[in-house]
């Protein structure tokens, strides 16, 4: 890795093959000043994929050939109209058979570029999506305890039951209501 590459600038735990094509992306979306444009393709781009099996089974599945992923992705950029940077970085991503790592790549970007900003990022599992004033308090919280404004990529997971799991840089902060009740069994065990 380059020592001016922004991923080894950022000190940051980014590292492997999603954050080399994640810092990429970003060095073309800085010349290009598209920053924001490329994290809202991005995010659309992801959106698609959340939601719909067939696309997680092309992008996962190494049975596909290169040239069928390239085919069914550049046809689901257009269908949602994804183009420029992000469209190209997807092909190019497809092509060269990397796929399965675009959700790290997607991650990987969004940390780059808020550290460029200014911000940390934080990585929140929910047992159910937050509403706007939820995200926001939850962003307040945060900043209090990093000290500077804190992005949060929200992700759904029923199984926790209730509460938050919050990662932020190397801090894991669990208030998962499935831990606490996996707490309460081996306490439990121990008792009896």
């Amino acid at each position: 890795m380059r020592d001016d590459h922004p991923v080894a600038q950022s000190g940051s735990m980014i590292s492997g093959m999603a954050g080399r094509y994640a810092g990429s992306l970003f060095e073309l979306a800085k010349e290009a000043k598209a920053i924001s444009t490329v994290e809202a393709d991005l995010g659309r781009f992801e959106k698609l994929l959340e939601g719909s099996d067939d696309l997680q089974r092309l992008v996962e599945s190494p049975v596909f050939s290169a040239d069928d992923q390239l085919k069914a992705i550049s046809a689901v950029l257009d269908k949602a109209k994804i183009t420029d940077l992000v469209g190209n970085f997807l092909r190019v991503v497809a092509k060269n058979r990397r796929l399965f790592a675009v959700p790290q790549m997607i991650r990987a970007f969004r940390h780059i570029a808020a550290e460029d900003r200014g911000e940390t990022t934080a990585d929140v599992t929910a047992a159910h999506a937050l509403n706007a004033t939820q995200e926001k308090e939850l962003k307040a919280a945060l900043k209090a305890v990093a000290g500077k404004d804190v992005s949060i990529n929200v992700s759904v997971d029923p199984s926790i039951l209730g509460g938050l799991v919050v990662k932020m840089g190397s801090r894991q902060i669990d208030t998962s209501l499935k831990t606490k009740l996996n707490s309460l069994k081996l306490a439990l065990k121990e008792v009896g």
